[in-house]
């Protein structure tokens, strides 16, 4: 299945900006631990040659050779180290020790420069050391030795573990809350959209009124901008599409209040006469034209309520909070003495305290008298009107319930569309316009609530719910 929609414009950004944010992190860390390991390297070698060119000064050169002019306790202070490993030597041109380790490890190559020690790594005394020799000649320049002094790595793994840590970890801090902080300024610059798009969601569905503009950045404004004159062109459409439903049908009310006047008259005038002097089947046809302009004249009529609701809805000081079960009690009158007429009982449910929730009083009529209407046409010989309060104070319900046949859950889905009456429709004689359950939406959703079907297993024939707001 295809996406509905593109990776989000948050990602977008931080995508990108985290392998960068990446990228730099291992570059800082890496030049961070190659910074210390050559630092630490550097204080230690620098030590190392300067006690190797310290203990080169100690070289005495006697009758007898070369010997190094060391107490026994400076002896002890140059190999002795609680936490490293360190030795000396002296040798002659062929490697033979003269004084010192005879285990400390000596280059293969001595340089015979005087001037600084030279550095190496060998092993000793099985692990890894770095070392300095020094080499010195003899001042009858007849002989030469080399002074060696080695030490392990221990001390400077530490070290250098030590300043790693105290590079790296703070790195990895900033440059963690550096992400943070980037990742939250996108959030922040989309919040605006994220806003609007709340807003959107939080619309009544015929609220067509432009978004803000004041706080969508300016990359979004265009966009912004395009929707806001999409909602202008939908909204005149709209009024457009009702304005010409309310004057087409108040244009037909004329010719077809006319022509029930007219069968009233035809009817009087061939009832007049004598029956010899009719027409065989005139009574049939008179009735059927009679029905036809009937439900021609209701379907003008439905057609103006429900071109009309949107206007009289809008004015919002008529809605008020008020008593419903005056309301419905006086609107479904007419219609409980219809249902009595055809052997059907409507039975009105209400508690003896008042049920309030804020309403239009002549649009909730409306509403109730479509519900029952349908209900008489299409339910079955009993049928109950309720109303009540919603639990918490959440305003009221108005439920019309019979034990009809219902509809199947395929019709349950459509059942509020305009001029939708089932699957054949055409073959029933009901009166029906198929507008009345879109007419009592249209005007619940402007009184601020919601209307809802049930049908069977779920309940025993078919429920209507209408949810008012307090």
């Amino acid at each position: 299945m295809a996406p509905r929609h593109g990776p989000s414009l948050r990602r977008q950004l931080l995508q990108p900006l985290f392998w960068v944010w990446a990228l730099g992190m291992v570059i800082a860390v890496v030049g961070a631990l190659l910074l210390a390991r050559a630092a630490a390297n550097a204080a230690f070698d620098r030590g190392l040659q300067d006690e190797t060119s310290a203990l080169a000064a100690k070289v005495v050169w006697q009758d007898r050779g070369p010997m190094l002019d060391l107490s026994r306790q400076a002896m002890e202070l140059v190999t002795w180290d609680r936490a490293d490993r360190n030795a000396f030597a002296m040798v002659d041109i062929d490697g033979n020790v003269l004084a010192g380790d005879g285990a400390v490890p000596v280059p293969v190559a001595r340089t015979r420069s005087v001037e600084q020690p030279t550095l190496f790594d060998g092993s000793y005394a099985g692990e890894p050391v770095r070392g300095a020799v020094f080499t010195l000649m003899s001042p009858m320049l007849d002989r030469m030795v080399s002074v060696i002094v080695v030490e392990s790595t221990r001390k400077r793994a530490d070290a250098m573990r030590d300043i790693q840590i105290g590079i790296v970890l703070p790195s990895l801090a900033l440059g963690a809350v550096t992400f943070v902080l980037l990742a939250w300024g996108i959030r922040r610059g989309l919040r605006p959209l994220l806003d609007v798009a709340r807003e959107v969601a939080e619309r009544d569905a015929h609220d067509w009124r432009p978004l803000p503009l004041q706080q969508v950045p300016a990359e979004a404004v265009p966009l912004i901008d395009r929707i806001n004159t999409l909602l202008n062109n939908v909204q005149r459409s709209m009024s457009v599409q009702r304005r010409f439903i309310a004057d087409a049908a108040h244009q037909l009310r004329t010719p077809v209040a006319g022509m029930s006047v007219l069968l009233a008259e035809l009817r009087q005038e061939l009832t007049a006469q004598a029956p010899a002097s009719l027409p065989q089947g005139w009574e049939p046809l008179l009735a059927h034209l009679t029905s036809t302009t009937d439900r021609m004249a209701r379907l003008i009529g439905q057609l103006l309520s429900l071109a009309r609701s949107e206007t009289a809805l809008s004015v919002d000081a008529e809605h008020r909070t008020q008593d419903l079960v005056p309301i419905v009690r006086e609107c479904t009158e007419a219609l409980v003495l219809r249902a009595l007429k055809q052997g059907r009982s409507v039975t009105l449910e209400a508690p003896a305290e008042p049920v309030r929730a804020r309403v239009h009083p002549l649009w909730l009529g409306e509403v109730v008298v479509n519900l029952l209407d349908n209900a008489l046409r299409y339910g079955g010989p009993h049928i109950v009107l309720r109303v009540e309060p919603l639990p918490d104070g959440a305003g009221a319900s108005v439920v019309v319930e019979d034990d009809g046949p219902g509809v199947t859950a395929t019709e349950l889905t459509r059942i509020f569309e305009p001029f939708w009456r089932g699957e054949r429709a055409d073959l029933r004689n009901d009166g029906g316009t198929g507008l009345g359950l879109a007419i009592a939406r249209e005007i619940v959703e402007r009184m601020g609530g919601s209307v809802g079907a049930a049908s069977r297993p779920e309940v025993s024939g078919m429920r209507f719910t209408v949810r008012l707001a307090p």
